[in-house]
């Protein structure tokens, strides 16, 4: 039986800086720790909630006969609801992305908390949304807690590869 290599490597990738460039004239490495996985664990089952999002408002959209390529209904707030909580998810995705997989390369464990206390705030803003309500989508706020987290562990990268700490 063939067994994967990645277990044996810990140095995925080198960031080299240019010496001419640097007066330390040094060498990066970041190395991927086995904690990784979680992070990795995260954004995929953050692309599961997305689906999530997708299906409600395609059953929604069934419910209420509301045709694409209508994006969102003149009459109807409570599809309104159910559309803008996917929509507004989708525009903060890559960004969140972005930061647990970058804040993970520094801080794996803590990122992938922060990345699923962020993904359950994003549900809970969503079953607020749903209720046709918009205020109650604040409940889910807390999730920007977890988005804090992943701002701090990437920018801890971000210092450690420039040798400020």
């Amino acid at each position: 039986m063939c067994q994967p290599r990645l277990r044996n490597i810990h140095s995925i990738f080198t960031i080299f800086e240019d010496s001419t460039k640097s007066v330390e004239g040094r060498m990066s490495v970041v190395e991927i720790q086995p904690e990784y996985g979680y992070c990795v664990l995260v954004a995929v089952g953050s692309s599961f909630m997305l689906v999530w999002k997708a299906m409600k408002v395609g059953q929604k959209r069934r419910e209420l006969k509301i045709k694409y390529p209508t994006m969102y209904s003149p009459d109807n707030d409570l599809f309104n609801c159910y559309q803008r909580a996917h929509q507004n998810t989708l525009e903060m995705y890559p960004s969140f992305l972005t930061l647990l997989l970058l804040g993970g390369l520094h801080s794996p464990i803590t990122s992938a908390l922060c990345g699923v206390v962020y993904c359950a705030g994003r549900v809970v803003y969503a079953l607020g949304y749903y209720t046709g309500d918009p205020k109650k989508r604040m409940r889910g706020g807390f999730g920007y807690l977890g988005l804090l987290g992943l701002l701090y562990t990437t920018g801890r990268l971000a210092s450690q590869l420039l040798g400020w700490y």
